[in-house]
C-alpha cells in the first residue's frame, strides 16, 4: 500500500489539518500527478462546508491541479510519466455512454467530481482517469494555471456551447473569481463586453481586464437605461440578484446564463421568455475537448487568472482569505509537504 499526504478537514466546519492515507494499486487506466500547485476555488469553501449536502469527511478539497505525471496505468493512454498537467472539476467518466461518446463527458451520469466522494488535489499526488489529465500548453505559466481548469472552463464553455460570435454583446455580472476570467476571454473573443458590480472600486479594473463599459448593479437607472442592450449575461456569482431587472437588459432572443451556484429558486416570468424569445439556461464546467480549446485559446492571447499564492502548509489562512472576499482574485496553493 502507498500513503499520501493530504490537508483534509474532518468534519464540517472544521480546520484542515494534515492527513495520510493509504491508496492501493494504480488503476489501469489511471495516471498518478504529484501535485505542484493547486487553485482553491470557492466550490471548494462549498464543500467543506457541506452547503451541498454532499460533502463526506475527512474531506481533502482541491480540483484545480497542476503536477507532473509520475505513475501511468497500463492501459492508459496519451500520457507519459514528467509530462505535466492539469486536472479540474472532474476526475473521471464511464467513457462509454450516450453522452461520454458524444464528447459530453462532464454530462455523463457516472461522472466522478475529484473532490466528490473521493480525494482532491489538497495533497502531494492525486489519481485521476487519464482522459482528465489535461496536458498544459508550455506557454502557460503551471504556477498560475491552475483556476483555468474550472473556474477558466466555466465562463468559456458557453461561449462554444451557444456560438457566441464577436459581433455579440455580452454582459458578465460580478467581478470576481469567475467574472475576471470572463471579461478576458470575451475581450479577446472580440465581443462588446459590459461589467456588472455592485462594488465602484471595481470600475476602473473591470475596465482594466477587458470590459468596455461598467454597470452599477445597485443602479436601477443604469440598469433601465442599457435595456435591451445585451445577447448574453453570464452570472457569475451565487447569490440572489434583481432578476426582472436582467431579463430587462436582454435584446430579443437573449440569454440569461448561470455557472454561479446560486442557491435559491430564480423567479422568471414567462411572458419575459416569450414575448422576447428569451432564454435562461445553466451549465456545469465542460467537455475534455472544450477545456483543451480554452487552453489553447489561453495560451495564444496570453490569459492568466489573476492569482494570489499560499504555501499549502497554511491552507487555512488561504481559505480564511477567500471566505473573507479577499481574493484577488483567484487563490492558488504551492504544494509544499
Amino acid at each position: 500500500m502507498n500513503q499520501i499526504r493530504a490537508w483534509a478537514a474532518p468534519a464540517a466546519g472544521r480546520a484542515l489539518e494534515v492527513y495520510p492515507f493509504e491508496v492501493g494499486p494504480l488503476g489501469p487506466e489511471e495516471i498518478e500527478v504529484a501535485v505542484e500547485y493547486c487553485g482553491i476555488c470557492h466550490s471548494d469553501l462549498s464543500m467543506l462546508d457541506n452547503e451541498w449536502g454532499i460533502t463526506t469527511y475527512p474531506f481533502v478539497p482541491g480540483h484545480e491541479v497542476v503536477g507532473r505525471v509520475v505513475a501511468v496505468g497500463e492501459q492508459a493512454k496519451g500520457l507519459k510519466i514528467g509530462d505535466r498537467v492539469g486536472v479540474g472539476w472532474n476526475a473521471a467518466s464511464c467513457m462509454h455512454c450516450h453522452f461520454c461518446l458524444a464528447g459530453d463527458p462532464h454530462l455523463c451520469p457516472a461522472v466522478q467530481p475529484t473532490i466528490v466522494g473521493r480525494h482532491g488535489g489538497f495533497a502531494e499526488r492525486l489519481r485521476v482517469h487519464w482522459a482528465w489529465a489535461v496536458p498544459l500548453p508550455d506557454a502557460l505559466e503551471a504556477s498560475a494555471v491552475g483556476p483555468l481548469l474550472c473556474g477558466g472552463i466555466t465562463v468559456f464553455a458557453p461561449l462554444l456551447n451557444f456560438d457566441i460570435k464577436p459581433t455579440h454583446r455580452v454582459g458578465v455580472v460580478g467581478i470576481g473569481g469567475l467574472g475576471h476570467l470572463a471579461l478576458k476571454f470575451l475581450r479577446a473573443w472580440g465581443c462588446e463586453v459590459t461589467a456588472f458590480t455592485s462594488s465602484e472600486a471595481k470600475h476602473e479594473e473591470a475596465k482594466a481586464l477587458g470590459a468596455h463599459r461598467v454597470i452599477s448593479s445597485r443602479d436601477p437607472a443604469a440598469m433601465k437605461a442599457h435595456a435591451g442592450s445585451l445577447d448574453l449575461i453570464l452570472d457569475t456569482v451565487n447569490v440572489p440578484l434583481e432578476w426582472d431587472a436582467l431579463m430587462a437588459m436582454l435584446a430579443p432572443k437573449g440569454r440569461l446564463h448561470v455557472v454561479g451556484a446560486v442557491l435559491e429558486p430564480i423567479p422568471v416570468n414567462a411572458m419575459d421568455l416569450l414575448v422576447g424569445q428569451k432564454s435562461v439556461s445553466g451549465s456545469p464546467t465542460g467537455s475534455r475537448a472544450a477545456i483543451d480549446t480554452m487552453l489553447a485559446f489561453a495560451a495564444r492571447h496570453g490569459i492568466t487568472p489573476q492569482v494570489e499564492h499560499f504555501p499549502m502548509s497554511r491552507v487555512n489562512d488561504a481559505m480564511e482569505h477567500l471566505r473573507a472576499g479577499k481574493a484577488r482574485y483567484r487563490i492558488v496553493l504551492d504544494a509544499d509537504f
